[in-house]
């Protein structure tokens, strides 16, 4: 069953956000590249950080399905079809990614590890609040809203969180690997989150028999 259902959701893929965000966030990530002088650590970590919030913004749009309200009806649950669909795009987004930190020069490119961990939780942060919205909603297409949530959210982040928890630092920063542990936390959260908001509610409910 789940071999049959590949077709229609690799058709069903929102393949024009997810391409506008993967060129548009290669194209941040070359930035650094463009710019005369020495390479610059700081503007290939604010590069990264930009491309990491794009294609995020492209996966926010990854459980849009206008015919969402159809295909519940198809014996495979959400889960599956959900499991399906970040299957088909992984992939894609590990190749993405990995071209965004080639793109930024060696040596203005900041520690990998840290910054591939802060591209995975802003990621599955977007998974986990389309899924919460298919889940608490009728809402066919919640990926616009999810993705100016996503940007409104991450500017909060950066501009209003406190001294002692913020998620935003540079390298030299002695917060760096504090702020990473909150990332590897929120990571856990959303995809916690995530998971749980994929199962489907259950919609039949027992009634008391009328008198």
């Amino acid at each position: 069953m789940t071999r049959a259902l590949l077709p229609p959701v690799w058709r069903a893929l929102p393949r024009r956000a997810l391409a506008a965000a993967a060129a548009l966030g290669l194209l941040l990530a070359g930035l650094p590249r463009l710019r005369s002088g020495p390479p610059d650590p700081l503007a290939g970590l604010y590069a990264l950080r930009a491309a990491a919030l794009v294609f995020a913004l492209g996966l926010a749009f990854l459980l849009d399905d206008p015919a969402r309200h159809i295909t519940s009806a198809v014996p495979a649950r959400r889960p599956v079809r959900v499991a399906l669909r970040v299957a088909l795009v992984a992939p894609g987004a590990a190749l993405c990614w990995t071209a965004a930190l080639l793109l930024v020069p060696e040596e203005a490119r900041p520690p990998v590890g840290a910054l591939t961990l802060e591209a995975a939780a802003t990621a599955v942060l977007a998974l986990a609040a389309a899924a919460l919205v298919v889940r608490r909603t009728q809402a066919t297409e919640p990926g616009a809203a999810i993705s100016a949530w996503l940007v409104v959210t991450g500017a909060a982040a950066f501009l209003l969180l406190p001294h002692d928890w913020v998620l935003f630092v540079t390298p030299e920063d002695p917060r760096w690997a504090d702020t990473h542990d909150r990332w590897a936390a929120l990571l856990t959260v959303a995809a916690v989150v995530g998971a749980r908001a994929c199962v489907e509610p259950l919609r039949a409910r027992l009634r008391p028999r009328a008198l």
